[in-house]
């Protein structure tokens, strides 16, 4: 014959089948030495007191349950839109380096209108990721752009976008190698820097563009 196992299962079903006959056998000697006395006293207060608190433990486990609920759903509407923001600058940016390598003529209404996306969007993102960085100082103001030094600011907004899209640290979150972190910060200092160079920029072509309109 084929030995029993001996095993924690095993063990805990012979422990529950001992208890079990323990208890049985113990109502049985009781049930046989001496008559049940009276029932005990029950205190309504005291009930409803019980019930008032496990009413009050349910509910907020309930609120917990739902503020939780709350979060995630915020949680995963930000991920939407940070992903929709970040693709949809990407698009724009392949439609104005596709009407430069062209070499279309500047139309400020279009322009006006991609970079005052590019910038509402890049401002949303960076309610997310609270970039921080060092301000550039500028030698010229948006209305100082001539149309030669239009073509190079989007020309800088494209490259800061393709900077900023293709930085390791927003592509692999999920891979962080923790034991790089030097290289991280310094990969999110370098997001940081380049969305709010976006930011400033896009704003500048913006207004720079929005005067070539209202000067025509």
């Amino acid at each position: 014959m084929k030995p029993t196992m001996f095993n924690v299962t095993n063990l805990s079903r012979l422990v529950l089948a001992v208890t079990f006959a323990f208890s049985v056998s113990g109502q049985a000697l009781g049930q046989g030495q001496a008559p049940p006395g009276p029932p005990p006293n029950i205190n309504p207060r005291a009930e409803d007191r019980a019930r008032q608190l496990a009413e009050g433990r349910l509910r907020s486990a309930e609120m917990d349950a739902v503020a939780k609920s709350e979060k995630e759903k915020l949680v995963e509407a930000a991920i939407v839109h940070m992903k929709e923001d970040f693709t949809r600058i990407q698009v724009i940016r392949n439609d104005i380096a596709r009407n430069l390598v062209a070499k279309k003529p500047l139309d400020y209404k279009v322009i006006g209108e991609q970079t005052s996306e590019i910038h509402r969007r890049a401002n949303r993102l960076n309610l997310y990721m609270m970039a921080h960085g060092h301000d550039v100082k500028e030698e010229k103001g948006p209305s100082d752009l001539k149309q030669d030094e239009m073509v190079g600011a989007l020309v800088k907004l494209c490259k800061l976008i393709d900077s900023f899209t293709e930085n390791p640290a927003l592509k692999n979150v999920a891979m962080l190698d923790v034991k790089n972190i030097d290289k991280a910060k310094e990969d999110k200092a370098k997001a940081d820097q380049d969305l709010l160079d976006i930011i400033k920029l896009s704003e500048n072509i913006q207004k720079r563009a929005q005067d070539v309109r209202v000067s025509n």
